[in-house]
């Protein structure tokens, strides 16, 4: 056997984490799964922080927390598993430095998507000033529905953004009101990171979210977007 007919790798590499995209058989491969934090002034309140434009902070998600199987096993070591749903934001360019009025050329489309959060685990994490990865960084925590092309919907900036357990309204807002919208959030995150092609970004919540148990229907919704509805498992 020669050198190029051996493995190259000295374990079987994990599947590309991927989602599906709207209206078509074609997948999108998930490189970084980023997050804003308290991007909605009402969801900081309710988590007992000032509402007022502090600078926006983000934490990261593994790609493989990503699934698109309308499943969410509930995960183990916690007692209180939270829902979040979130505008995601799908990149097809990277770059760095980005110019706010360039940022928008770089997104390849949009979809819905749940930061699921142990949330007990991450108040526990916050309380020693320790990582969050405990509460938001496990196994399933970011289902998310197909992806729509900004090239057939455009870029999103207003719509509703919803989200029900078992035909029960829990969240409600408006994409309008992220403190931080779109473009800034792509610029600062560039300032920071070489952004890559396949990166998602999770843009935030709105007020209103609680703990989910197995058997739920979770049931979120975006103005204009197909339905993502979850079942806890």
């Amino acid at each position: 056997m020669t050198e190029s007919d051996s493995p190259r790798y000295v374990i079987t590499p994990p599947p590309q984490a991927a989602l599906p995209v709207q209206g078509s058989d074609r997948l999108f491969p998930v490189n970084r799964v980023f997050c804003i934090g308290r991007n909605y002034a009402a969801h900081a309140v309710e988590m007992g922080h000032d509402p007022d434009r502090e600078p926006p902070f983000f934490f990261l998600k593994s790609a493989d927390c990503v699934t698109a199987d309308g499943t969410f096993p509930y995960p183990p070591g916690s007692q209180d598993v939270q829902h979040e749903v979130e505008l995601v934001v799908a990149l097809g360019l990277g770059g760095r430095d980005i110019p706010v009025e360039a940022a928008l050329s770089h997104v390849w489309g949009y979809g819905i998507g749940l930061d699921m959060t142990r949330r007990d685990l991450q108040a526990e994490a916050k309380k020693l000033g320790r990582p969050w990865e405990i509460g938001k960084n496990f196994a399933h925590s970011a289902p998310c529905g197909p992806l729509s092309p900004a090239s057939e919907i455009g870029h999103p900036a207003a719509g509703a953004i919803t989200l029900d357990v078992n035909g029960q309204r829990r969240q409600s807002g408006d994409l309008n009101q992220m403190i931080w919208k779109i473009p800034e959030v792509i610029a600062t995150l560039s300032r920071w990171f070489q952004l890559q092609p396949g990166d998602i970004i999770m843009t935030g919540t709105p007020a209103g979210v609680g703990a989910v148990s197995p058997g739920d229907l979770i049931q979120a919704r975006i103005a204009g977007f197909a339905a993502l509805d979850i079942r806890v498992t």
